[in-house]
């Protein structure tokens, strides 16, 4: 197959270089960060919003493997970063990672040279610095890998109290795309399977399908309960109304105003985040994955004063 790396979006640049760096083969689950990507919101008791990412970053340190040590691993134990973590919490060895979020106000929304909420744009730590939260551990492995892995769905339109969405267009497609994904994995009545019920699940007029094991609804009437059943209805949980920009319903280009610098970022990825040797790895590991092509054509990919690859296409 003829890959072309810029059919991957130069939007996606950013993180298709750390991907291709060192750190797309860390040591293990134990010894990576995790990145929120999507912007959400938080809320508090005042119906004040505030925009946030959130961030784990490792309390083991960051451990990467290089290319060829990834490939030797693969060949050796393909299980090699889930038993890691296996192995260390058996040993109580609990694995950590420090719970940190970046806050934005809407004002500074506003007011941002880039669009932050593109999933593919960082907020500069600098101006938005990292917020100690908690720190998450895992000392449990899973009595049924089945039931409490294989049958857990994760999805973004899983919230808790104070933590709410935000115009991000990508996770705004995951709300819906995930949950659906769910119904045709596990089946419409995902939510009754155990490592997924909601002890605070409120009725939600979901009836019949397949393995519904909930009773059904019992003999209660569809739709019930309902604003005729003298119901109470906790205001708390209604959202303020969102303030659009405009009144316009139109197509926009992808590439408006915030959105159309796709190079200063991984500019700064290449140039300061990282050091010679991590710039050695990256052009290594992207020129090792594109020496197989063939053809006529040449790309030839400039990153501040370094040549990444020029090879035939």
């Amino acid at each position: 197959m003829m890959w072309d790396f810029w059919s991957l979006n130069p939007e996606s640049l950013h993180q298709v270089m750390i991907l291709m760096s060192d750190r797309g083969t860390p040591h293990g689950h134990r010894h990576m960060n995790g990145y929120g990507s999507h912007t959400f919101s938080m809320i508090n008791a005042k119906n004040e919003k505030v925009w946030v990412k959130f961030y784990f970053k490792t309390m083991q340190g960051i451990k990467n493997f290089t290319n060829d040590e990834a490939a030797e691993m693969k060949a050796k134990d393909a299980d090699f970063a889930q038993r890691d973590l296996v192995e260390a919490i058996d040993r109580k060895d609990f694995p950590k990672w420090a719970v940190k979020i970046q806050v934005m106000t809407d004002e500074q929304a506003h007011n941002s040279t880039f669009n932050p909420f593109d999933l593919t744009k960082i907020w500069p730590h600098g101006d938005f610095p990292l917020i100690d939260v908690g720190i998450m551990e895992l000392n449990q492995i899973p009595k049924n890998y089945f039931a409490d892995v294989e049958q857990s769905a994760f999805a973004p339109a899983h919230v808790v109290d104070g933590i709410s969405y935000s115009p991000d267009k990508m996770l705004q497609g995951r709300l819906l795309s995930y949950p659906d994904a769910h119904r045709y994995r596990l089946g419409v009545n995902y939510e009754q399977i155990p490592v997924n019920r909601c002890p605070y699940m409120v009725a939600n007029y979901e009836r019949d399908g397949h393995m519904n094991i909930s009773g059904n609804g019992e003999d209660n009437p569809n739709y019930y309960p309902n604003s005729f059943d003298d119901i109470y209805v906790d205001t708390n949980y209604k959202e303020q109304p969102m303030v659009l920009d405009s009144n316009i319903a139109d197509w926009f280009d992808r590439n408006g105003e915030g959105d159309n610098d796709h190079y200063t970022q991984p500019g700064l990825l290449f140039n300061k985040a990282m050091n010679d040797y991590d710039r050695h790895n990256l052009v290594s590991n992207v020129v090792g994955a594109m020496s197989g092509i063939s053809g006529e054509k040449k790309i030839l990919l400039l990153t501040g004063n370094y040549v990444i690859f020029s090879v035939p296409m």
